[in-house]
């Protein structure tokens, strides 16, 4: 046989293997190699040695216990076939990198030409860095559907400690060899989950570059040649700050470097979890706060006794401040002190006047309010240590204060302060307490009656999935016949049924799912990633259920459309005035049923 012929057999195996099996192990890879040598070149012993470039070290791919090569032969610089003594050589190479050989017994050089051991040595090497290649796109497809499933996992959590678990969990996992650290940026409650490091300027080993990781938000790779560890720092990173660092230590013997952007891509990923974690928390106090001032003024313009209004407010500040007293006082026409009534029991006793003295005059002197964590230093022997002082304000003149106090240092915050101030001053302007409550609805995007999403919300929401999701299902209702429910019942019972039917749609729809009030007795649903099948079946049960499960009993008419990115992409527009034509039909259809309208 000759030599051409070998090549082509050779190739069309190595071609053979690599297109039925793009997913394989470096061992795989070699051992099929081997096989392939042997069977086609007619040999009966080969053996694949690793080249190690770095320490001039060649590794056989299986226990070799006689004549193992140890170094790699000076002869081998080119693709060529070498004889040494009674083995032939094969080297794996390319250009100027030799990634191993093939050393091979009964094998004669001289029934091959020159140009024959080139293609040889060629279509071996092309085999075995053409495997090695699809080995390590494998791995990096594989790393990355694991991020995308991480990612997903991240921005699931609403709790801080919860993606740092997940992160460290995740990164033990993949890299069991590696050591991970945490150091962060705030202070933590103890988590025995977590191996928590403090974040800080001090001599410790490793504070030094964690902080510089933290303070450029650049990543920090540090090389200890007496333990032999390599450690990276990469800081956990949201669009707006750092929010701590994680420490990778590794053997020098490992692949670090090759891992240190997917580490680091992840470190990133779960920093921006974290932003979302903390923006949540914020978000829900800051709601929490604002319904504290929406209901406050709510009560107050109810116009009720003023007894009745000040115990309100006191029992309100105590339980949001967590204060041990809360009180209000007044000055009358003469300029003494009053205390209003509803106030805490310390403001009935004799106890208060050196607090409320030490106030008036201090306000009385700017007008501005007083926030003092440590009342020692301003008042001898002073029972209570933090104290919050908001004046009340009419026409530029002081007519009274608000006055907050708790028996530990430092008890309240800047932000209970700011609040503080926010709610003694909303609940004196009773004339905008409408305005007010717009705009909190506005702000968690939910109608006050239904709570059900805003109209505008689910405008966002529509528009953001056309632009990623799919597809999509929306859903338009109307109430039949809901005047003649107002002018038999009255708008009260029409209000009690809007509110039956906007839960009849929160318990038939996902999470994820948008539901709203579309206007007056109009409603909505959007269904992302739901085909048309599945949102048809959703909008019947609401109907049916609606008609089952409402007193007094209403029935909906529904028009259905539907979008996808392919055969059905339509705009925004489209979508919505298919659904309203939809529901027209529903309408003179004879109502209490399903259209749908593409």
């Amino acid at each position: 046989m000759d030599d051409q012929t070998v090549v082509i057999k050779l190739k069309s195996r190595f071609f053979e293997y690599l297109s039925q099996h793009y997913q394989s192990s470096t061992f795989d890879i070699v051992d099929n190699l081997i096989d392939i040598i042997k069977q086609e070149l007619c040999v009966s012993h080969a053996v694949f040695y690793f080249y190690d470039e770095q320490n001039d070290r060649l590794t056989p791919h299986k226990d070799v216990t006689i004549n193992s090569l140890r170094s790699l032969p000076k002869e081998v610089q080119d693709q060529k076939f070498y004889q040494i003594q009674n083995e032939v050589i094969l080297p794996i190479i390319q250009g100027d990198r030799i990634f191993g050989l093939v050393s091979v017994k009964d094998l004669d050089v001289a029934n091959y030409t020159v140009s024959g051991q080139d293609e040889i040595v060629k279509a071996c090497t092309s085999f075995y860095t053409t495997g090695m290649r699809n080995i390590k796109s494998t791995h990096k497809e594989l790393k990355f559907e694991q991020l995308y499933r991480i990612t997903e996992k991240f921005h699931s959590f609403m709790n801080r400690d919860d993606v740092l678990i997940e992160l460290i969990n995740t990164l033990r996992g993949m890299y069991a060899s590696y050591t991970f650290y945490l150091f962060l940026s705030h202070d933590n409650e103890a988590n025995n989950d977590l191996p928590i490091k403090n974040l800080g300027y001090d001599e410790q080993q490793g504070n030094e570059m964690a902080m510089k990781a933290y303070v450029t938000g650049d990543a920090q790779v540090s090389e200890l040649n007496d333990s032999k560890l390599t450690i990276l720092y990469t800081p956990l990173k949201g669009k707006q700050g750092v929010y701590g660092v994680l420490q990778v230590v590794a053997s020098q013997d490992h692949e670090l470097p090759e891992n240190r952007s997917f580490i680091t891509l992840l470190a990133h990923t779960a920093g921006n979890a974290l932003e979302n974690a903390q923006l949540y928390e914020q978000s829900k106090r800051l709601i929490k706060d604002l319904q504290l001032i929406n209901e406050t003024s709510h009560r107050l313009n109810k116009n009720l006794r003023l007894t009745d209004n000040m115990t309100y407010m006191t029992t309100r500040i105590v339980e949001s401040f967590d204060a041990n007293e809360a009180g209000f006082f007044y000055f009358d026409k003469n300029d003494e002190i009053n205390i209003f009534p509803g106030s805490t029991k310390l403001f009935e006793s004799d106890d208060v006047t050196t607090y409320v003295q030490y106030v008036k005059e201090k306000i009385g002197q700017d007008l501005e309010g007083i926030f003092i964590g440590d009342l020692s230093a301003h008042i001898q022997d002073a029972k209570f240590q933090s104290l919050m002082a908001v004046p009340m304000i009419q026409s530029g003149s002081l007519k009274g204060c608000a006055l907050v106090l708790h028996e530990s240092k430092y008890h309240f915050t800047f932000d209970m302060y700011k609040l503080l101030q926010s709610l003694i001053h909303h609940s004196a302007l009773a004339l905008t307490n409408s305005l007010l409550r717009e705009e909190l609805e506005m702000l968690v995007n939910l109608d006050h009656l239904t709570q059900l999403y805003s109209r505008k919300y689910m405008n966002e929401c529509i528009e953001k999935s056309m632009k990623v999701d799919r597809q999509g299902t929306y859903l338009l209702m109307d109430i039949d016949d809901f005047k003649k429910i107002n002018d038999t019942y009255g708008h009260q019972i029409g209000d009690k049924i809007l509110v039956q039917v906007a839960n009849i749609i929160k318990n038939n729809i996902r999470e994820k799912d948008i539901g709203a009030r579309w206007g007056g007795e109009e409603l909505a649903i959007y269904l992302p990633q739901v085909e048309l099948k599945i949102g048809k079946a959703i909008a019947e049960r609401i109907v049916n259920r609606v008609r089952e499960n409402t007193d007094p009993m209403v029935t909906i008419s529904c028009g259905v459309s539907y979008w996808d990115a392919t055969s059905h992409h339509i705009s925004y527009n489209q979508l919505f005035s298919q659904a309203d034509q939809a529901l027209y039909q529903a309408k003179n259809n004879g109502k209490n049923h399903v259209v749908v309208e593409l």
